[in-house]
């Protein structure tokens, strides 16, 4: 395992992650960190990275982490799992990353019902390679591939992964959330918390879903992105829980 460390000291000095000002990836590596070190489970967990924005986290958190093939974070996910059992997995993907190229791997580790937590960031586009369309992009949201807006009859719907997953037998724990604001940000940390006690629990597979803002490609500054979320996004990604089976 390659252990990345945020710091070669790890003192108390404040650093600045790579993420756009705004994003919510870097509120959800710190609700993370806050889960692991209360669950005093640091020496165990593994970070599995993919491709793309939610990979620009590893160097920032004091964890073992791996670097995966894009899309397939939940393979290898899957295989140290398999062969560390004791050690806490975590895949965290973007959804160009777990949506797109690594659909497969994705629905078939959720139907294996892998003892691992998926932590699935939706940001509606595919972010770090300049904002094209991805799966999870919004009827008639413009990107730099569907510059005229998503188009329901060439496009397709968005995929709903937090439903897709909670409609096959083996998963057991099934949300979506979101960190815009620090009501829902309380309330994520609280679902990815469950998720890792559940695999500490052998009780297996948990996929969180979190709505991330993106200020950059959606052309918004912050404010406006978070209000984006409430007006637009929430209404085709309704947030709660669509499964809990413990």
């Amino acid at each position: 395992m390659n252990v990345v460390y945020g710091s070669p000291s790890f003192t108390s000095e404040v650093m600045g992650t790579g993420y756009c000002p705004g994003c919510g990836h870097g509120t959800v590596h710190k609700l993370l960190a806050e889960v692991v070190e209360e669950l005093s489970v640091r020496e165990k967990t593994v970070l599995c990275y993919p491709i793309g924005c939610a990979g620009l986290g590893g160097g920032w958190t004091n964890l073992n982490t791996l670097s995966c093939a894009h899309g397939r974070a939940g393979a290898v996910a899957t295989a140290v799992k398999k062969t560390n059992q004791d050690n806490v997995i975590i895949a965290y993907q973007g959804d160009g990353d777990l949506a797109a190229i690594g659909m497969a791997e994705t629905m078939h580790a959720a139907n294996r019902g892998e003892n691992i937590t998926v932590i699935f960031i939706n940001n509606t586009n595919f972010g770090m390679t300049g904002g094209q369309m991805a799966p999870t992009t919004l009827i008639g949201q413009k990107a730099t591939t569907s510059p005229d807006g998503r188009d329901l009859e060439r496009h397709g719907a968005p995929f709903k992964m937090a439903e897709l997953i909670a409609k096959l037998e083996a998963p057991k724990f099934v949300g979506r959330y979101a960190v815009h604001d620090a009501k829902n940000a309380i309330k994520t940390k609280a679902a990815i918390k469950k998720g890792l006690q559940m695999q500490l629990d052998k009780k297996g597979y948990s996929f969180i879903e979190v709505l991330s803002v993106c200020p950059t490609n959606w052309k918004k500054n912050p404010l406006d992105s978070a209000k984006y979320i409430d007006e637009v996004v929430s209404k085709t990604y309704p947030l709660g829980v669509y499964k809990d089976v413990e």
